[in-house]
């Protein structure tokens, strides 16, 4: 009997879904899954080693490698071919999103909204009730307000997700 499939953990939900070679829309595309979007992020943007990619992620070292060479192997299909690309499915879990209180210096994690929470803009600091808040992330942070979030379309306290 084979083992349930493990879900990778994945920072923020995607910008771009499609990607469509110039003038080759007519052939068949490549299913890129969200997990494997994410190993290319953090191993080829971000520059991190496999061990650290894998625990971002939440799985093995192995599975990390599989997620990872499935993924170059896809893009390169596609590369080559001229097929499109289009980034959808797959098995993950969205990573919780991490505030701290401008005011009260509190630190505490939300679910994704994706899955049912609230939106970083309307989320108070559990501590002190202060809406002044920073999102941490990827060893940076940045302000909090409604003011970034615009209809899901730019990214924000829930991530830019659409």
């Amino acid at each position: 009997m084979p083992r349930r499939r493990c879900c990778g953990l994945i920072d923020d939900a995607i910008v771009c879904q499609t990607f469509i070679p110039l003038g080759q829309s007519c052939l068949e595309e490549i299913i890129i899954k969200l997990e494997e979007l994410e190993a290319i992020r953090l191993k080829d943007k971000v520059g991190l080693d496999q061990v650290d990619c894998a625990a971002s992620m939440g799985v093995s070292r192995a599975t990390f490698q599989r997620i990872l060479g499935a993924a170059r192997s896809k893009i390169a299909s596609a590369l080559v071919e001229g097929r499109p690309i289009i980034i959808r499915g797959g098995h993950y879990l969205m990573k919780n999103r991490v505030f701290e209180c401008v005011g009260c210096r509190h630190v505490w994690e939300v679910e994704p909204c994706e899955t049912g929470g609230k939106h970083g803009y309307e989320i108070a600091c559990p501590e002190c009730g202060s809406m002044k808040k920073m999102k941490l992330g990827n060893g940076s942070k940045h302000t909090c307000s409604s003011r970034h979030h615009d209809g899901h379309s730019k990214p924000g306290c829930c991530g830019g997700h659409s």
